[in-house]
């Protein structure tokens, strides 16, 4: 059997077949969450969240490991407890297309859709909250305060298409650069001695894919890194780490788009 329709026959069943790497967790991992305050779970009191914690499972995703495949039937969702995921669509000439990224607090999955229109797949490990789709749509259609949590999620995510329209459109290659390390930085974090201190952290994409992201070329991310490099406003320490040294510069960057 083909590698690919025997992984994609296997995650399409995950969340009814209960497989090695997902398993049923206590009320405490639920209640002491790092992501329960950003997620949507931090709409419900404790009393709700150990009824949803219920319907729930914690999944390991090993890196290249699907969640969803495009056009499969949507049987579940989740959200993203640790990692990266990239959501992705194959164009007419069989290029993948990264459309999106998805990080840890983020929800993952369309309720009362019929199946998936992108494909999501993990980036390097990562760990994800999973529930049945029916099990979540009917906790979903007595939580108000979650339902609008979900729609205001919804909201920002066309927000952020459109906002990628005008980068693409409008933005030059340093501009895009400079606007992809900052909203890199302000979702994933890293590490800082002060507030406005130098920070570094891993860019969870390749040069090869963060061009393909911003309608680059790879060559014109590089030539676009290193010049970021001399100006001294980043440094490279090596691998796909990056250390901005100066943020307001790169803020002045996107500010003139």
């Amino acid at each position: 059997m083909d590698a690919r329709v025997g992984t994609k026959m296997l995650d399409s069943c995950t969340i009814l077949a209960r497989p090695d790497d997902e398993e049923r967790f206590p009320t405490s991992v639920c209640t002491d969450c790092a992501v329960r305050r950003d997620s949507l779970c931090g709409t419900l009191t404790d009393a709700e969240l150990s009824r949803l914690h219920r319907l729930g499972r914690r999944r390991r995703l090993r890196r290249g490991e699907a969640f969803a495949w495009a056009g499969e039937e949507s049987r579940g969702c989740a959200n993203v407890l640790s990692g990266i995921l990239k959501v992705s669509a194959l164009t007419a000439d069989g290029r993948e297309q990264i459309v999106g990224l998805l990080y840890p607090s983020d929800f993952v999955g369309q309720p009362f859709v019929g199946s998936f229109e992108f494909t999501v797949t993990a980036l390097g490990d990562a760990e994800i909250c999973t529930f049945r789709k029916s099990d979540f749509e009917g906790f979903l259609s007595t939580r108000n305060g979650m339902t609008q949590a979900l729609l205001c999620r919804t909201f920002d995510t066309l927000s952020d298409a459109r906002r990628r329209m005008l980068l693409l459109g409008r933005q030059s290659a340093s501009e895009r650069i400079a606007d992809f390390l900052l909203q890199t930085f302000e979702r994933i974090g890293g590490c800082s001695a002060s507030s406005n201190g130098p920070v570094t952290f891993d860019l969870p994409l390749s040069r090869g894919a963060i061009a393909d992201v911003l309608g680059l070329t790879i060559e014109t991310v590089s030539r676009q890194m290193t010049k970021l490099k001399v100006a001294g406003v980043i440094a490279l320490p090596g691998g796909r780490a990056v250390t901005i040294l100066k943020r307001d510069a790169l803020r002045r960057m996107t500010d003139a788009a």
